[in-house]
This record gives C-alpha cells, sequence and structure tokens, in this order.
C-alpha cells in the first residue's frame, strides 16, 4: 500500500470544517465532497481541500484504490427534532436501501421517489462510499434518531471484514462546552473499534489509584468570558444603576451581570443554560433568531454572536466563515465539533500519523 493512499481521507458532505479541523490537529488533512457553495467558500478559506459535487452522484470509480479513511455526516434535517421528521417516515426505506445495497443492487433512485424527503435517503451514501472503497477506517456522525440505521450500517460492515461501534456520545464529555449529543459509527479494517476515552466528566471525577480522575465538564464562562456587551445592575425603570463592560474581569460585575443564561428555542420550555454550565445543544436554522441571552428574570439581552457560536462548537478563533450570517450559524450548527472530531479519529488513524510524519 502506498503512502499516499494510506494519508488520503475522504470526507463526504464535508460541511465547514469541524471533521477537518479535527484531523488537522492530528497532523491530517481530507479531501471533501461539499455541494453548498457558501460552506465551499468556507473551506477554501480555511484551507481544506473540497470537490464541489453532489455525494449521492458522484461516481466511485475514479476513488477506488486511493481512500484509506472514510468521514461522513450526511444532511440531518429529515431526522431532527428541530426539523419535521419526515425521516421517521422514510427510515424503511432508507434500511432497505442499505440492504440492497450490501447485496449488489443500487435501488437508490426509485427509493428515492417513494420517500417523504428525498434527503432521508443520503443516510445511505457513505456505505455505497465505503463497499465500493473499502477504505481502513469508516466515522460517520448524525443525529441520535439515525441510530438504527448505523446499526444495520455496522452490521452490514462487520459482514464484510470491519470491526464497528456504535453509540450516542456527548461532546461535552471530550472537552466541549456544550452537551451535544450525536451518534457516531466506527469501523475499521486494521484495529478493534473502539469508542474514544472521555476526558472530562460531568461534576469530575475524583483522581484513585489508576489515575488522576477528569475534570468537570467546561463552561461557556471558561471559553467565552463574560459575553461582550455592557450590562446594566439595575433595571431600565430605577435610578442609580450601574454599567459595566462584561468584557472586563468577572469581579467587577454584579451577580446579575454574571447570571446571563442562554436560551435555545421559542418555546415557554426553551433550553436556558448560565454561563457557569455548558451551552444546551446550538439549533439554528429557523430557530435563528432564538438563540439568544437573558438575564436571569428571562429579560431578551441579544442573540448570540457568529464567533461566540463558533467558540461553543469548539472552532478555533477567529475561523473564516463565508456567506450571510444565516448561512454562517447554519453551518457552525451541523458542523461536528473539532475536538470531538480529534478524540474519535486519533484510534482510528495511527498507521496515518507515522506516514504525514
Amino acid at each position: 500500500m502506498t503512502a499516499a493512499r494510506r494519508s488520503r481521507v475522504l470526507d463526504l458532505f464535508a460541511g465547514p470544517g469541524g471533521w477537518s479541523e479535527g484531523l488537522r490537529a492530528l497532523g491530517l488533512t481530507d479531501l471533501g465532497i461539499e455541494i453548498d457553495p457558501a460552506v465551499c467558500a468556507t473551506r477554501a478559506a480555511a484551507g481544506h481541500a473540497t470537490i464541489r459535487a453532489d455525494v449521492a452522484a458522484y461516481p466511485t470509480t475514479p476513488l477506488r484504490g486511493k481512500v484509506a479513511g472514510l468521514i461522513g455526516s450526511p444532511p440531518c434535517q429529515t431526522f431532527s427534532s428541530a426539523g419535521l421528521r419526515a425521516g421517521n417516515t422514510d427510515l424503511p426505506l432508507c434500511h432497505q436501501a442499505l440492504d440492497d445495497l450490501a447485496h449488489g443492487h443500487d435501488t437508490r433512485a426509485s427509493l428515492r421517489t417513494a420517500c417523504v424527503d428525498p434527503r432521508s435517503l443520503l443516510v445511505v451514501e457513505p456505505l455505497r462510499y465505503a463497499l465500493d472503497l473499502r477504505p481502513d477506517w469508516v466515522a460517520l456522525e448524525e443525529v441520535p434518531a439515525v441510530q438504527p440505521l448505523f446499526e444495520h450500517t455496522a452490521r452490514l460492515l462487520a459482514g464484510v471484514g470491519y470491526s464497528t461501534w456504535t453509540g450516542v456520545l456527548n461532546a461535552a464529555d471530550f472537552g466541549l462546552a456544550q452537551t451535544r449529543r450525536r451518534a457516531f459509527l466506527i469501523a475499521s479494517r486494521t484495529r478493534p473499534a473502539l469508542p474514544p476515552e472521555p476526558t472530562h466528566a460531568d461534576g469530575g471525577t475524583p483522581a484513585d489509584l489508576f489515575g488522576n480522575g477528569l475534570p468537570p465538564w467546561r463552561t461557556m464562562r471558561d471559553v467565552l468570558g463574560c459575553p461582550p456587551g455592557l450590562v446594566v445592575t439595575r433595571g431600565k425603570h430605577t435610578t442609580g444603576g450601574s454599567t459595566f463592560p462584561t468584557t472586563g474581569p468577572s469581579w467587577a460585575l454584579t451577580g446579575r451581570a454574571r447570571s446571563w443564561l442562554l436560551k435555545v428555542g421559542n418555546r415557554p420550555a426553551a433550553t436556558r443554560r448560565r454561563l457557569d454550565q455548558p451551552a444546551p445543544t446550538l439549533l439554528f436554522g429557523k430557530a435563528l433568531n432564538d438563540v439568544s441571552w437573558i438575564d436571569a428574570d428571562g429579560t431578551p439581552i441579544r442573540r448570540l454572536a457568529v464567533d461566540e457560536a463558533a467558540t461553543l462548537q469548539g472552532f478555533p478563533a477567529p475561523y473564516p466563515w463565508a456567506g450571510s450570517r444565516t448561512k454562517q450559524f447554519e453551518q457552525i450548527g451541523n458542523a461536528v465539533p473539532p475536538p470531538l472530531a480529534t478524540s474519535l479519529l486519533r484510534p482510528l488513524v495511527p498507521a496515518a500519523l507515522e506516514v504525514a510524519a
């Protein structure tokens, strides 16, 4: 096997670079396939190689023998709790497509026409690429609702010689200041497929004979400090209030100034988190206007800023986001957090690391 083959990673539905940044931390690069022009512009500005194309239409034949690792994060809108969940209705068709591909029959075109939302069938694309290209390892990510399809995919990959693991991981357990839960599938032809070891824990864990224990989850304050802006320590209709910049030291702020909450959603039961907690899962798209800072009594302060959202998602600052403000938030919310990507990929790619070094 050549060094070029062993070090090449193909990233399906590549997005703005979550997986790519995770690989970059390991000294590796990927080649992404992405159709959205704004996302491609972000990737280009960040230095990530990209083919602008439709993953479902792209031929695998030119890639055979050239791919060591395969990454995939299919679009999740049809399965996400933030959407209409048409994917739930389409699940039987997705399962059928997986079985058909495993038996050498490509029925995607006919099954796509039967789907409530044709995008649902994109979740089977990683299996098509894996069966055609036989990479050394595979890493996939999706919303938890896709877990049954990942388990099905894992069984089919095990049938052709892969060690597999599937499960749901919380990004807060891997150093992200956000309790984002996502389903993952990892598979390897060269080593046992095992979940990554957490680096953090809710509340931390004590040291014992076997180690120093784990630090507690990181909080929004840990990564953002106090959000930028001005905080008035008394209500608008009272006199004598003081105004402090939240970029100043926290000891200079009153308890109220330190009690900002991040609210995600527009319903009465919308998730709210304090600055001394991790953020909830950041959901944008239609909910963009509802990801906002509020004070302790629920009074709106301002919307979450792009750079704050990117930091909470684990991207380095500054990151060259392209497109409209709405498009930038959409890219951030859809991306795999880079720290989690690094933790997940590190055990899969030691051979590639040796080549890259």
